[in-house]
């Protein structure tokens, strides 16, 4: 079902009781007036598996470098294969996933509601500003990003589970140990809407149309073309020690193949942990004329291949970021702070007191907590790196207590108008039972 209108027309919006089935959630929030398009809209991928599916991880895990390492080179072979993984079906359907004749992929339902909800042709949602020079010494103009993630079946079967009364979702499935299963997939495509004369790199676009804010700060919504600029992934892998987790990023080079295409995303790297001992400056780079590697990091592996690689400003000291990132957070470092309700912001500078950059308070931001730990124990349920999902679901408690209503299952209740708390009656919180290391190998997360 089509929902339209601002903020997924909310007063028409209804739930069917019990499992969630095709057609259950909202597709979209805003619809671009019939005068303007008349394409195909927008549809969610949300029949989620009811069963754990039977699919072992996937091929690419065999490409894992052992031992874990710094030097990105080793890590080609896996991030060339969970591109290919990523890509394969999805491009040749425009990334309608249900049509994908390769592998099953799923949405995160709840992305449709607020200001910077769905839009209907492709089902992106408003990310974040792109600042001056953020992208290029010659990017003059500020811009904004626009995004659209997929899991595959294993992750999309969690979705399921925690959603599977619409009406009063679950997050305590995800505060908890392997919670997204072992081989769990995540991809997500973002564009940039920005004047593309002055990035280099984004010569030879991809484009789709999208209906979108014409600026920033703007709620006025207009249809125009936006570029691939970046690709993310997040492969949930119990070999990993500390996090469970490794993510990793793609920017758009379209001086590669000389012509538009998927195949000019440009490995940047991958991590699979903060460092949390490193707490140093020297590498932070918002306005990149060169990419800033720094060789003290041991948890992440950045691409130094300048011919193909534009240059790129990384995050936080050179941890791994996408070139529309927030330069002093990193991709783990934001992600880990997933949880329901949102208790704290996603990057220390989100706030009105920032602590001082590199000290104790500045550095939470940067530990290696293992999957389905909460970033605020006792505050808050753990969503296990996924802000879908803890965006999703603050959308609906939002949404829930605007409309007056009373949460009467899962321990939920609304406080005022203004927002919900999560009331976590001493529900269980997972054990933190992992050790975290420095050293590269391979250890099981439990």
């Amino acid at each position: 079902m089509n929902r339209s209108g601002i903020w997924g027309a909310v007063a028409a919006l209804t739930f069917v009781a019990g499992a969630a089935n095709a057609g259950t959630f909202p597709d979209f929030g805003y619809q671009p007036p019939s005068k303007l398009y008349s394409g195909p809209l927008f549809q969610l991928s949300q029949d989620y598996p009811k069963q754990m599916p039977n699919s072992t991880p996937p091929g690419f895990f065999g490409q894992l470098p052992k031992p874990l390492s710094n030097d990105f080179e080793k890590w080609r072979p896996y991030t060339d294969a969970v591109k290919k993984y990523c890509l394969e079906g999805n491009v040749e359907t425009d990334w309608v996933v249900q049509k994908n004749p390769v592998r099953k992929w799923y949405h995160a339902p709840w992305q449709h509601y607020g200001p910077d909800g769905r839009e209907g042709i492709h089902g992106l949602t408003k990310e974040a500003q792109i600042q001056v020079k953020q992208l290029a010494p010659t990017q003059t103009t500020t811009g904004q990003t626009y995004a659209v993630g997929i899991y595959n079946d294993i992750g999309g079967y969690t979705f399921g589970q925690v959603w599977k009364d619409p009406q009063n979702p679950d997050p305590r499935y995800t505060s908890k140990p392997n919670s997204f299963p072992n081989g769990t997939v995540v991809c997500k495509a973002l564009f940039a809407d920005v004047v593309q004369s002055q990035v280099p790199f984004l010569q030879n676009p991809v484009q789709w149309d999208a209906y979108i804010t014409d600026t920033f700060a703007s709620s006025n919504r207009v249809i125009r073309k936006v570029a691939l600029i970046q690709m993310d992934f997040a492969v949930r892998d119990t070999r990993i020690p500390g996090t469970g987790w490794i993510f990793g990023t793609f920017q758009y080079n379209g001086a590669v193949t000389g012509k538009p295409g998927w195949d000019n995303l440009i490995p940047v790297g991958v991590m699979w942990g903060n460092d949390p001992e490193n707490n140093g400056n020297d590498y932070t780079n918002p306005q990149p004329s060169v990419t800033k590697i720094n060789p003290k990091l041991l948890e992440s592996a950045i691409n130094a291949n300048t011919k193909e690689l534009p240059p790129t400003h990384l995050g936080w000291n050179g941890r791994l970021n996408g070139p529309v990132d927030n330069p002093v957070s990193a991709c783990m470092s934001c992600h880990m702070t997933a949880e329901a309700p949102a208790v704290s912001p996603m990057n220390p500078t989100f706030q009105a007191n920032p602590p001082p950059v590199g000290s104790k308070e500045w550095m939470r931001w940067f530990q290696n907590e293992p999957a389905g730990w909460p970033f605020d124990p006792g505050k808050a349920l753990s969503t296990d790196y996924s802000l879908q999902l803890a965006g999703g679901l603050q959308n609906f408690y939002d949404w829930k207590c605007n409309q007056g209503g009373v949460f009467v299952g899962g321990g939920n209740a609304c406080t005022n108008r203004a927002g919900p708390r999560l009331q976590l009656n001493a529900l269980p919180q997972p054990t933190k039972i992992f050790k975290v290391t420095r050293d590269p190998g391979l250890e099981e997360v439990h």
